[in-house]
């Protein structure tokens, strides 16, 4: 059921499905914005309603009650973590080590990249709280998921994630949304190619310079828990390793197909018929990203796992089959780098109300705090 659900969509990096009425049409309507110029933009989709997908899991609660059984964590997903992933990428980076040069980059990208990618998504999914029932065992584990990576960051990527969820476009909260300096210096295909190779290094770092998170002991676990596998690689097998880990960073975060879904889920794409700010994806990278392509349905109910995506949107079709998808996360790189109206500023942005700014303070700071 699973492949059924995840091949078969070909075509052009993004379309519009063209099925379903009803609440479906009443989304396409919902999410189209009024623009039609296919000119660079010089500024943000400025959006006054909320989010939507808060909405539309309102709507399919109470038009399907039976979503709840789909909630919860995957048993399978620790499994799959360590066995197929965190050994298997630990055994590389020794593995490789008298490669020749070709060979060895071959199977960094080949290889490496997609696994460091697979681990940034099992991560994803550990920040969700969906590999155990308890969420302290998410925590515990989500160190370990991030060993072979190299660099500490598990811990930091949830605090930004769940705000991201929280408060999906909204001006200095939100910090997946490029920053104004990005998208004035993002204007070409030169600069955005380059972007494009090094996006992983933006994605980690713009977080820092909007909004810092405070240091807790969270933090200081997951420090001290790389320091201390890092120092263990390089007393037994040197430095090789850890560049390894390090270059497969790059690779995986930059001209990788599986880094296409940086920019797939959530920018705007003017030239479709219908345009919205969170796009699913259901090729066949799926099997190798934990099905974070399906990420409508996951900002709808990110209580859901990996694993029962598919089942989420064949239960509720009349509200996602008639959305915009993107068909190809290579097409999607092409198209940002290559198309003038796709840029940096092609996002949707909120403004927070000034009578909820304390709230929004209160309840981010609460949400970096669930770190602990």
């Amino acid at each position: 059921a699973l492949f059924d659900h995840i091949m078969g969509k070909g075509g052009s990096s993004a379309s519009a499905s063209a099925q379903g009425d009803g609440a479906a049409s009443k989304w396409k309507s919902y999410k189209a914005k009024p623009v039609v110029d296919l000119a660079p933009r010089d500024d943000f989709f400025w959006d006054e309603s909320d989010e939507p997908h808060a909405t539309r899991r309102k709507e399919i609660m109470t038009a399907h009650p039976e979503v709840k059984k789909l909630f919860g964590h995957e048993w399978r997903s620790k499994y799959i973590c360590l066995f197929l992933l965190v050994i298997p990428q630990i055994w590389l980076s020794w593995a490789t080590q008298e490669l020749s040069w070709p060979a060895y980059l071959c199977v960094a990208y080949v290889f490496g990249a997609t696994i460091t990618q697979a681990l940034f998504l099992a991560i994803h999914e550990l920040a969700h709280n969906l590999f155990f029932k308890e969420p302290k065992h998410n925590r515990y584990f989500a160190m370990v998921a991030n060993w072979p990576i190299g660099i500490p960051y598990c811990v930091p990527f949830r605090g930004y994630h769940l705000e991201h969820h929280k408060w999906q476009g909204v001006d200095g909260i939100d910090t997946d949304i490029p920053s104004r300096l990005e998208g004035r210096m993002i204007c070409g295909p030169v600069s955005k190619t380059i972007w494009a190779c090094c996006q992983i290094l933006t994605y980690a770092l713009r977080p820092m310079f909007i909004k810092a998170q405070d240091l807790t002991s969270a933090h200081l676990a997951n420090w001290a828990s790389q320091i201390a596998f890092d120092v263990l690689v390089f007393y037994l097998w040197g430095y090789k390793p850890l560049l390894y880990f390090v270059l497969c960073i790059f690779l995986a975060g930059g001209l990788h197909p599986c880094a296409g879904h940086f920019i797939s889920e959530h920018y705007v794409f003017p030239h479709l018929d219908a345009t919205q700010e969170t796009y699913s994806y259901y090729g066949v990278l799926n099997w190798l990203t934990w099905n974070v392509g399906y990420h409508n349905e996951h900002h709808d109910f990110c209580n859901v796992p990996w694993s029962r995506l598919p089942a989420l949107k064949k239960l509720a079709p009349e509200y996602y089959d008639n959305l915009a998808v993107c068909d190809s996360w290579i097409g999607v790189i092409w198209d940002y780098i290559m198309r003038d109206e796709i840029g940096p500023y092609n996002r949707v942005k909120r403004k927070l109300p000034e009578s909820l700014k304390e709230d929004a303070e209160t309840i981010a700071a609460l949400t970096r705090a669930k770190v602990e």
